[in-house]
């Protein structure tokens, strides 16, 4: 394949298209980006041989411009000393520098419209390159974030975690068994008998209705 039609190619690709059909879009953006490189390199050198072409030809066109000047000169001058033949002659070489001078510029002509067309190509390649390298960044993030959601899953999912989670559940009720038993103490507390508070503080109230009971049959029974 030659490098304009390789070229060609490339500028005229859809890389959505191309990452659809691939099995594996990462290889195949990192071999469109090197392919786009590489014509980049080939574009440059081509466009550099151009601009190298065109300028020998200037430098040839100035030489032929000049003998053409020196030419019309000469029949000047024959004609000006009536030397009518001689005057022939120089424009008949004049003619033939002149028409050298034509094939040059047609050459600058074809060599300038390819040099506008690399330009032109090479522009539309360079936007291709920065989309297929924009993509290339694209796709190594989205890999890297899928890596990391796909570790995090695999963790959350594991039995390793379930089971450490449920221990954490049973050492969390132990303590808050514990934590009850304490407070139980703040609440209710003991005598050093064993015996508590409110069960004191009833059977006081208990012995004080039946004294009272008690004094009112007494006297009952002394009426």
């Amino acid at each position: 394949m030659g490098m304009f039609s390789r070229m060609s190619d490339i500028v005229q690709s859809n890389i959505n298209a191309m990452l659809d059909k691939a099995e594996d879009p990462e290889k195949v953006i990192r071999l469109i980006i090197q392919e786009m490189e590489e014509t980049m390199v080939e574009m440059r050198s081509v466009a550099a041989k151009y601009l190298a072409e065109e300028k020998h030809l200037n430098r040839q066109a100035s030489v032929l411009q000049n003998e053409m000047d020196g030419w019309h000169a000469k029949a000047e001058l024959a004609m000006d000393k009536e030397k009518e033949s001689l005057a022939r002659a120089a424009l008949v070489q004049k003619k033939s520098v002149a028409d050298k001078l034509i094939g040059i510029d047609e050459q600058k002509a074809q060599i300038s419209e390819m040099l506008s067309k690399v330009q032109e190509d090479t522009g539309r390649l360079q936007e291709k390159l920065s989309e297929a390298r924009s993509k290339q960044k694209s796709l190594a993030s989205r890999k890297h974030n899928a890596s990391v959601r796909l570790k995090v899953r695999a963790v959350t999912h594991s039995s390793h975690v379930e089971n450490a989670m449920n221990r954490f559940d049973s050492y969390e009720q132990r303590i808050e068994h514990l934590e009850a038993q304490v407070d139980a103490y703040d609440v209710v507390g003991t005598q050093s008998d064993g015996t508590s508070l409110e069960a004191q503080f009833k059977a006081l109230e208990d012995n004080d209705g039946i004294e009272q009971e008690l004094a009112a049959l007494k006297k009952k029974r002394a009426a």
